[in-house]
């Protein structure tokens, strides 16, 4: 995670292994099993999940993970998972939770996934905070453009300032990327890599962030529009294409990661809402007015006088969820952060 005045990832990795040692040997795949089956279901009204742990477990000798960032689903259904691993980056499962294939050895700041089809093709987009780049790729691995740091914004006096967490495509094939650990700024890019403007950045601004975790296209409203994460300051923002601010959303409670579409409702992966020091996380299900309808593995979601209350994790579903993947049935797939080498699981709708 980001080095900052609220939490150092380092820190905390290293505390963590001091604690978990045995543990990183091996996947922890009994991690939080429920005492009582009926705990397994989680969630709120129409929006109710029964988890299972052991869909996306392997040998860790021959697909070993270390923090499992992203996920997204293509047109054949296969589900592609980011790890910063590099002797297997990107791993490819079915929706049964089978190896198809791997690749990727080059990738140690391995964090955003953003899957967008072009001319009938589909290509991914990956970030990479350690190497300061975003690279697009072709489903196989083969690399077409290379973004560097965003020298032409005049913000950064080098590549090690700027640390890109996520993209998102707009539909004329405009490359937004969100430096979210870095200056928390925007940078949109023709489709060809060419600087178009920035715009957010780290502040306590009504069109700034704090921590510009991710982005996504957000066309529910018919008008296509930018939602960005201010992680920090628990919310996110509506921007248009055009980088001004239209809107911001409180999430009290909750450290959100990417905001992720799926038909009129909008998920989120909550990586933390207590303590960054113990395994914590929940997910959040959105209706098109934005408001909260379910938190799988997190308190019921309270509204007072138009208010959404502060959400916290409760139980055991989750160890630092960072992201989500919804499928046809409306399933999400869960890849998480800083948890022993964990594997994806699976919420399956109920």
């Amino acid at each position: 995670m980001k080095k900052n005045n609220q939490f150092d990832r380092r820190k905390f990795i290293k505390s963590s292994s001091a604690l978990v040692t045995s543990s990183f040997l091996l996947p922890n795949i009994n991690f939080g099993m429920s005492k009582n089956p009926e705990d397994e279901i989680i969630g709120h009204g129409d929006f109710k999940y029964k988890v299972n742990k052991n869909w996306g477990t392997q040998d860790p000798a021959k697909y070993p993970v270390k923090d499992c960032h992203e996920m997204v689903q293509d047109k054949q259904g296969r589900l592609i998972l980011l790890t910063n691993e590099t002797k297997n980056n990107v791993i490819f499962y079915d929706r049964s939770g089978k190896i198809l294939k791997t690749w990727g050895n080059d990738f140690p700041g391995a964090h955003g996934l953003t899957l967008h089809e072009e001319g009938g093709e589909e290509f991914l987009y990956i970030t990479d905070h350690d190497r300061h780049q975003v690279f697009k790729t072709t489903l196989d691995g083969r690399i077409l453009l290379v973004l560097d740091y965003p020298k032409e914004t005049g913000m950064y006096e080098g590549p090690s300032q700027y640390k890109p967490t996520e993209t998102a495509i707009g539909p004329n094939g405009d490359i937004y990327v969100a430096d979210g650990y870095g200056k928390s700024y925007v940078i949109q890019y023709s489709p060809k890599g060419e600087y178009i403007r920035h715009f957010a950045g780290q502040g306590n601004g009504e069109a700034q962030v704090k921590q510009a975790h991710g982005v996504c296209l957000d066309t529910r409203k018919g008008t296509p529009e930018l939602l960005v994460t201010s992680r920090a300051a628990q919310e996110f923002k509506r921007f248009n294409l055009n980088g001004e601010h239209l809107e911001t959303i409180t999430t009290p409670g909750a450290w959100i990661c990417r905001p992720v579409i799926k038909g009129d409702n909008l998920y989120f992966a909550v990586i933390v809402s207590k303590s960054w020091e113990n395994y914590d996380g929940f997910v959040m299900v959105l209706d098109k007015d934005n408001k909260v309808v379910s938190s799988p593995g997190g308190t019921k979601p309270t509204y007072v006088d138009g208010k959404l209350q502060v959400s916290e994790h409760i139980g055991q579903a989750f160890m630092n969820p960072h992201d989500v993947c919804i499928d046809q049935d409306e399933n999400i797939y869960v890849p998480q952060w800083a948890s022993e080498k964990t594997y994806p699981i699976l919420l399956e709708r109920v």
